[in-house]
């Protein structure tokens, strides 16, 4: 027979077993929340790309930005008047020296000559006769037979003959010269212009009018201006002594549309003084132009070798920091350690940079993410290919 008692022991057991389960929770939840959450893991290095400081010969270049000009450009003028009969070249080509380039008309010029000539006739007719009255009066006045006033005279008028006879000579030597400037020929070998006078125009009336321009273009003149500085970077080299042979060959020109010209040219003459109103020295390249590509007025670009740097450290100039004129680079130790390092640039080569002080043969430095270190920090470097012409390898 159940009994009161029983009944409620049945019924309790049930709340004791929730009562003991809820305890047990909380017990299992006050633990883990004691418990210390675990450190994470330490980041690792960042990833840079590094390469190796280079060590090779670097020539010195100097760079000139000139115009080009015939070797003799000779401007040919009519140097008489008279009306312009002929051309007899086609312009633009090529003449040969003692080609014929114009003919003025002759005629006139002809009819003066042969003026000039019956004057000398003229001339030397009464030449003839003051010589035969000197001859005639000499032996008279000794016997008194003429006055000696009579004999001067004579010998005066003989005087006067034989030099009107002088001028008349030299005035057919100049109507044959004046005649000989009616035809007009190239005085050199070269590329001559356009004509500024056409056939029929009136020439040589007031000054010698300019008739077309004949340029001697082989070699080729490119004159350039450089800096009182530059000037004594190519002295230090020897060139441009006073009185000394140019010496300077093998410069390269580069034309205006970017191509390289194939011959190589050498250092002409060198200006006596630098120009006071603009601070450079004027100098004469020579270049060789067979086939006539280049032509007077054109602009380019020479470049000049000046020396060679021998054993020059290069980096890429995308491994070097700039900030207010001073240079960085951030160099890889070998227990991958970044260490910034300050360094003194020279000359740019391609994509290169020298360096003249801060840095070792065959240390590493970094040309991609410099962004993300620090100087004393660790680093995973990765070889960098090469991106531009003449990057170090």
């Amino acid at each position: 027979m159940i009994t009161s008692l029983d009944a409620e022991r049945r019924r309790a057991g049930p709340l004791r077993l929730a009562i003991r389960i809820g305890v047990a929770v909380v017990s299992i939840a006050a633990t883990v929340a004691c418990e210390k959450p675990a450190p994470p893991p330490p980041p690792a290095p960042p990833e840079v790309y590094v390469t190796d400081v280079v060590q090779r010969d670097v020539p010195a270049y100097l760079d000139l930005v000139g115009q080009t000009e015939g070797f003799q450009d000779v401007e040919i003028r009519a140097r008489v008047e008279g009306f312009l009969e002929s051309m007899h070249f086609r312009e633009g080509s090529f003449v040969r020296k003692g080609d014929l380039l114009y003919k003025i008309d002759r005629k006139p010029l002809e009819a003066t000559l042969a003026a000039a000539k019956a004057d000398v006739a003229t001339a030397d007719a009464r030449l003839a006769k003051a010589t035969n009255d000197v001859t005639r009066y000499t032996p008279l006045a000794a016997k008194q037979a003429v006055s000696q006033q009579e004999l001067d005279n004579a010998r005066a008028a003989q005087d006067a003959a034989r030099s009107q006879l002088e001028a008349a000579r030299a005035a057919v030597v100049k109507a044959e010269l004046d005649l000989g400037y009616t035809t007009i020929s190239s005085p050199i070998d070269g590329l001559v212009g356009t004509t500024q006078v056409k056939p029929g125009n009136l020439v040589g009336r007031s000054d010698a009018t300019l008739l077309t321009t004949v340029s001697q273009i082989d070699p080729i003149i490119f004159r350039v201006g450089i800096t009182e500085a530059d000037y004594l970077r190519i002295a230090a080299g020897g060139a441009g002594k006073a009185g000394a042979a140019a010496t300077a060959a093998g410069i390269e020109l580069t034309l205006a549309d970017g191509t390289a010209y194939p011959q190589k040219g050498r250092l002409g003459p060198v200006e006596r003084a630098v120009n006071a109103a603009t601070g450079t020295l004027g100098i004469q390249l020579l270049f060789p132009n067979p086939s006539s590509v280049l032509r007077p007025g054109q602009y380019g670009r020479a470049r000049l070798l000046l020396s060679t740097k021998a054993g020059a450290l290069l980096v890429p100039q995308r491994a070097v920091q700039e900030l207010q004129g001073l240079y960085s680079v951030a160099v890889v130790g070998a227990d991958n350690t970044v260490a910034f390092r300050s360094v003194k640039v020279g000359q740019r080569v391609d994509s290169l940079w020298v360096i003249e002080e801060g840095l070792k043969p065959g240390e590493k430095v970094i040309v991609e993410g410099l962004q993300r270190v620090k100087d004393g920090m660790t680093v995973t470097p990765k070889p960098a290919p090469p991106t531009g012409a003449g990057e170090a390898k």
